[in-house]
């Protein structure tokens, strides 16, 4: 894990595009939001670790809206509900309970539809926070954070230390 926050890290402040890491938190966050006990996860984990994005911010994201996604199952119950009792869908996923594996998905449990239907829909304006967030971070946050006394205070404790010649040695 210390291996990808050092990435994470690097990647914020170096060269690589801030509309790849704005993806990788938006996808990250999708698969946070969604149950794990279930084959539309693992499906969607193994195509996006086969998508070019930030590897980094995409776990870490995973790792911390996972760590609160239960506090929205509420609200992801209701959404699912409302959605699966669309009177013009109900055929659709009559067929599809009937296809061999799909029912494996687990796209009938209101949970998961709800989070997978709130993970679509939040990924645009949450794409658009994330990539101009990335944007103020290079410019303004991170030239202050790096000349600040903090830093050079933090850089003298020996975990933060050792964390920096990891940096380093990445770099």
């Amino acid at each position: 894990m210390l291996n990808y926050i050092v990435n994470f890290i690097k990647s914020l402040n170096s060269n690589s595009k801030p509309s790849q890491i704005a993806n990788s938190f938006c996808i990250g966050m999708i698969l946070g939001f969604m149950p794990k006990n279930n084959v539309l996860w693992y499906l969607l984990f193994i195509f996006f670790a086969f998508v070019r994005i930030n590897k980094a911010g995409y776990y870490i994201m995973l790792a911390i809206v996972s760590l609160f996604a239960f506090l929205l199952d509420p609200l992801f119950d209701m959404i699912g509900y409302w959605f699966l009792n669309l009177e013009f869908l109900r055929p659709v996923f009559a067929f599809l309970l009937d296809v061999p594996f799909v029912g494996f998905t687990k796209f009938n449990n209101t949970v998961v539809m709800g989070s997978f239907l709130f993970s679509i829909l939040i990924y645009i304006p949450l794409y658009v926070l994330f990539f101009f967030g990335v944007k103020f971070w290079r410019k303004i946050i991170a030239p202050k954070f790096n000349d600040s006394k903090i830093l050079k205070a933090l850089y003298k404790i020996p975990v933060v230390g050792k964390l920096t010649q990891k940096i380093s040695q990445v770099m």
